[in-house]
């Protein structure tokens, strides 16, 4: 592992052990927003792997937490499953759905590319926001589905503490295996394909089934979300599959910085903090949200995660030394 790589890897090792160690002292509304943070931001990591690893901009990645919701709030409420240490199966079942969902849709989704992506995802996302909305005697319409209590296992999950340990867990197995698929050949080549998709095509690749099990892998992750997400708000409705959920996840990775799944996370961490802190001290607390997301996209093209590299090309220029611009693509030997 380069240097930089063991010392960005020691610093979010650093800064999770922190937030475990502060949140259960930090007040319950704060343990409340970062409890929430973290679980979209597996969402949001999900949405990461598609838009700044693959180059391909999803608009229905709610469909793949609804469906994850949906089904651990059914086996809850007519079986009794997943109240108990059964919820680690459930979990399991979340993102195999998740995954099953997202293998049926990339059959049409990858075929297309660019805003067509988009369009052909975000009709997708809103088959199953239609099915959530009609199909009554399976999901109560617009009524959501209403979880009994939160799994009891060893722990009280219910105990907001615990709850927020079981986020930081599958955040943390979820960041590590994502970040285990970007560095390994098969995220090199979606980086190529991002970056180029012909001259992948050219020197041997098979770029459909690349994108194609990304996209699945994608799907696996969102739905491991939506198990989490009923777990927290202990209600789903068909709320939770609309657009906005997608653009929402879209957006995060936005901020935070494309292609850098820590960056996602930190981009779910600011929306959700500006979006229900922020809303409590002044009402027109979405203009303040929409300017955050002008400035970025203006002045902060990769996002928070490219902070630090402005500001060492900043002291660079008043040093007289070379920028990162100035040294890229030049060969070390």
């Amino acid at each position: 592992m380069p240097r930089a790589s063991k010392w960005k890897f020691a610093a979010v090792i650093a800064a999770l052990a922190l937030v475990g160690l502060i949140a259960p002292f930090s007040g319950s509304f704060v343990l409340l927003l970062l409890t929430k943070a973290l679980v979209f931001a597996i969402l949001v990591m999900s949405t990461d792997l598609l838009l700044g690893y693959t180059g391909l901009p999803p608009l229905g990645q709610s469909a793949f937490l609804a469906i994850g919701a949906y089904l651990a709030a059914i086996l809850a409420t007519r079986y009794g499953v997943g109240l108990g240490c059964d919820a680690l199966a459930v979990l399991a079942l979340g993102a195999l759905a998740g995954g099953t969902l997202a293998a049926v849709f990339g059959l049409i989704a990858i075929r297309a590319s660019g805003v067509y992506f988009m369009m052909i995802t975000m009709a997708l996302g809103m088959i199953v926001w239609g099915v959530a909305h009609r199909w009554n005697s399976m999901t109560s319409g617009d009524n959501g589905i209403n979880l009994p209590q939160r799994p009891v296992c060893g722990a009280d999950f219910g105990d907001p503490v615990a709850y927020f340990y079981l986020a930081l867990a599958a955040f943390v197995l979820v960041l590590g295996a994502y970040s285990v698929l970007v560095r390994s050949p098969f995220g090199r080549t979606l980086l190529g394909i991002r970056e180029s998709e012909p001259r992948m095509r050219i020197l041997g690749y098979n770029t459909w089934l690349h994108k194609y099990i990304v996209f699945i892998i994608s799907g696996t992750g969102g739905g491991l979300a939506g198990v989490l997400w009923i777990y927290f708000n202990r209600i789903v409705s068909p709320e939770d599959a609309v657009m906005r959920t997608s653009v929402d996840a879209l957006l995060m990775v936005i901020l935070g910085g494309p292609g850098t799944l820590v960056g996602s996370a930190i981009g779910a961490a600011a929306v959700i903090f500006l979006r229900e802190y922020v809303s409590t001290l002044v009402t027109w607390w979405l203009y303040i949200l929409g300017a955050v997301y002008i400035l970025t996209i203006y002045y902060l093209p990769e996002g928070l995660m490219g902070i630090p590299a402005m500001v060492r090309n900043a002291r660079a220029r008043r040093s007289g030394g070379p920028t990162a611009g100035d040294t890229a693509g030049k060969t070390v030997t």
